[in-house]
């Protein structure tokens, strides 16, 4: 491993690098002491080596500048406290350090409540309006578009007198609005959270924010994309910003009609159809508030009951295992407390002294259970490697008279369930499907046996292995939601198959 030379140095003499704890592109990111006043901890940024031109050492230092000014207009922007260059003719600059946990983090394993959603998007929004007002640069008042809201830029520290505080990063990349200035029309962001008109690099203003945050707060509260490309290029993602619906949010999810419609007007293809300036969106939240408390519901206890009828496929490990008889164990299982009493499947990793095993549980009513025991087995195993690792586990239960029941489920192979499930599937080349009742959730009712095939068994073996060392881009919901849209066009051909085979005799089918 290269020695970092960075560790232990005195910068500018004044700070004492002490460890690296962030890198990117443009940089990297060291917590440092500052001598001067008494070893208070800070942030050290320094650009990166290989982007040293003139060009980017201007661009670094407006940055510096454009976050040191903003910070002191806003409690919701990270403070920069100094800015210079190193004997290396290399720019930093110090900015407070921080403690906390990014948006990405907080609802990538589930949605926000209403109320918590409500809290932190206020203060997103008194951030950015901040930033849209502008600051004095060069003598002039200057507005600023941030140019990559996305939740990985949202941190979420903890204050004593506040509670949740958000601070809003990474200015890098942010642009000042002057009269006199030619604005660059190349394309810079997150394609993921970008404005139809930033994709196609044309001059922008903080309606292009206002349409990311639209994009983050859909995530926010659903846990899901609002529009999805058809793969993961540049034009795929211009055609869907720019053409493609956002997809209505599940009824499940129980949000209100008029935060629904705000934000649907925050993802509005043209600019003039969204809200105009934050003042707009911080009166609409004010508006949703008022309406909860007319209602006499709690924001709080509003947002607590939808999160738990949400209908979720987590994969976690189980804490029962097998021991004796393996299927007499089965069918003494009974139903997990942490799961909801409702038409669900969700994968399970059994253990025992003669190693794990993988099994779907589901939940059904108990006739429909019944009519599945007679039926065609099939199953197949579909992947995407970015932006997060993720297979889609599907599996399905088909006869002449009843059709077919889909059983989907998810296997997150960033995690070590998801790797160690997707494992002893390659491995066994079977696993178990146990079905209880919506009325006798106590017993389970009938145990089935599906057997995978021997070139989906070495996918998932490698699929594993590769995910180990692969980076995850985004939240895990994205490629769940891209891993649906392949289910959906593959279904008709996998139907097309089942009822091909014209018969009722039990039997196991493996891919296509």
């Amino acid at each position: 491993m290269t020695e970092d030379h960075n560790k232990g140095r005195l910068l500018a003499n004044r700070y004492r690098i002490i460890e690296l704890v962030g890198k990117g592109a443009m940089g990297q990111v060291y917590r440092a002491e500052d001598t001067v006043l008494g070893g208070l901890t800070v942030a050290v940024k320094f650009v990166a080596q290989a982007l040293l031109n003139e060009k980017r050492q201007t661009r670094f230092e407006q940055e510096a500048t454009v976050c040191a000014l903003l910070g002191e207009k806003s409690i919701h922007i990270v403070q920069v406290r100094d800015y210079g260059v190193d004997e290396y003719d290399i720019p930093f600059y110090a900015m407070e350090f921080l403690q906390g946990k990014g948006l990405n983090e907080a609802i990538k394993r589930r949605t926000l409540s209403l109320g918590r959603f409500l809290r932190l998007s206020r203060q997103i929004c008194l951030g950015l309006q901040c930033a849209h007002q502008g600051i004095y640069f060069r003598g002039e008042l200057c507005p600023i578009i941030h140019r990559d809201i996305k939740p990985s830029n949202i941190l979420i520290v903890q204050d004593s007198t506040l509670g949740e505080l958000v601070k809003i990063l990474d200015f890098g990349i942010a642009k000042l609005i002057q009269a006199d200035s030619d604005q660059t029309h190349s394309f810079q962001g997150t394609l993921a959270y970008c404005s139809p008109e930033q994709i196609e690099g044309k001059e922008l203003d903080n309606r292009s924010d206002i349409y990311s945050l639209g994009v983050m707060m859909y995530e926010m509260i659903s846990g899901e994309m609002p529009v999805l490309p058809k793969n993961n290029s540049f034009g795929a993602w211009y055609q869907a910003h720019r053409y493609f619906p956002p997809e209505p949010f599940r009824e499940d999810l129980r949000i209100p009609k008029s935060l629904q419609d705000l934000i649907f007007q925050c993802l509005a293809k043209d600019r003039e159809e969204r809200p105009q300036a934050m003042e707009e969106i911080l009166q609409g939240f004010s508006a949703i508030e008022a309406e909860l408390e007319e209602s006499k519901t709690s924001v709080d206890e509003f947002g607590k009951t939808s999160l738990e009828d949400r209908t979720t496929y987590p994969t976690q490990r189980a804490t029962g295992s097998i021991a004796g008889n393996e299927e007499e164990s089965y069918l003494n299982a009974a139903w997990p407390a942490d799961k909801p009493r409702q038409k669900i499947v969700f994968p399970r990793l059994l253990n025992s002294s003669q190693g794990s095993f993988p099994s779907l549980w589901v939940m059904l009513d108990k006739q429909d259970i019944e009519n599945r025991l007679l039926s065609t087995r099939y199953n197949q195993f579909l992947f995407i490697m970015s932006p997060h690792p993720m297979v889609l586990w599907i599996t399905a239960l088909h006869n002449v008279e009843h059709g077919t029941r889909w059983l989907p489920c998810y296997l997150d192979l960033k995690t070590s369930t998801g790797q160690r499930t997707a494992r002893a599937l390659g491995e066994l080349g079977y696993y178990r499907i146990l079905f209880f009742a919506l009325d006798s959730p106590n017993t389970c009712q009938h145990v089935l046996t599906s057997t995978i095939a021997g070139g989906q068994r070495q996918k998932l073996h490698d699929w594993a292995n590769s995910s180990q060392t692969w980076e995850s881009h985004a939240s895990p919901q994205m490629s769940k939601q891209l891993l649906r849209q392949e289910f959906e066009t593959l279904k008709p051909k996998i139907q097309f198959k089942l009822e091909s085979m014209g018969t009722d005799a039990p039997s196991n089918i493996s891919g296509l």
